[in-house]
């Protein structure tokens, strides 16, 4: 229960990062074809869309979603961010591991 929202949370970036990922290769792109390309159903492709425009990574155009200039250097930073993130989760494991010794 505890970390039910965490859980949620980090499946929700995966599926904004994934959708990012698809604008980023392959925009103009609408929202049909976002879905197509990654599976994933209109409504949530939707969602992530709103996301990605109000943090600037996307903006729409005539033609379906575009990545902006944001959106490249977001990219570029994200496995560092990535990276702390784990850290910071394996501290917990190893703080966990030396409680129940």
């Amino acid at each position: 229960m505890l970390l039910e929202k965490l859980k949620q949370e980090i499946e929700m970036l995966q599926r904004n990062l994934i959708v990012l990922s698809v604008v980023a290769k392959n925009g103009p792109i609408g929202i049909t074809k976002i879905a197509e390309e990654t599976g994933m159903s209109i409504h949530k492709v939707r969602y992530s869309l709103r996301v990605l425009e109000l943090e600037q990574l996307i903006r729409p155009s005539t033609h379906g979603a575009i990545v902006t200039g944001r959106a490249h250097d977001f990219i570029e930073v994200i496995d560092v961010d990535i990276d702390e993130i784990m850290q910071k989760i394996s501290a917990l494991k190893t703080l966990h591991a030396s409680k129940t010794e």
